[in-house]
């Protein structure tokens, strides 16, 4: 396995440190950008670029460069523009304790059939790299934040469309 893909999962937590949700209560907690974005009725999808608050990040949307540490929004543009990033996946995690093995454990989730399914082709042989969104101790325990999101990005830049398919 690529030096990369190890960073991957063990960077997991860190990289991008909370998950992505329209819970009202976690919105309250952290603060954020403006809402949601405009979005097609019958697709979902981005329509205008816009800041919005992390927590109506959905499947499927594309998004400029996040950073890292804990956010509190994000630039999501429609996918036929350039961007960094693309959300391709979300498990939902059990309820109980926050624990950072168990956030790390279900990442690996991102690298395998759903990653697979998306791209067209097995992580290990594919071109991109793969980093999460997921809850941190505060939106899990005081805002039920039980979301990860798996974010597909390609290392050699920014995409134009949807990575879905691209079987590299």
């Amino acid at each position: 396995m690529r030096n990369r893909r190890a960073l991957m999962l063990a960077g997991t937590a860190v990289a991008l440190s909370i998950a992505l949700s329209g819970c009202s209560a976690i919105n309250s907690i952290l603060g954020s950008g403006s809402g949601d974005a405009d979005r097609d009725e019958e697709t979902g999808q981005v329509t205008e670029s816009a800041n919005v608050d992390v927590f109506s990040v959905k499947v499927g949307d594309c998004m400029l460069d996040t950073g890292t540490g804990t956010l509190t929004d994000a630039n999501v543009v429609p996918c036929t523009d350039p961007h960094d990033q693309e959300i391709y996946h979300e498990i939902i995690m059990e309820d109980g304790e926050f624990s950072e093995d168990a956030i790390n454990a279900a990442s690996e989730d991102c690298i395998g059939d759903a990653y697979t399914s998306f791209i067209g082709v097995a992580y290990a042989d594919s071109a991109f790299d793969v980093t999460t969104i997921t809850p941190t101790k505060k939106s899990w325990e005081q805002g039920d934040d039980r979301i990860l999101q798996c974010v597909i990005v390609d290392p050699a830049g920014q995409t134009t469309g949807s990575l879905e398919g691209a079987g590299r």
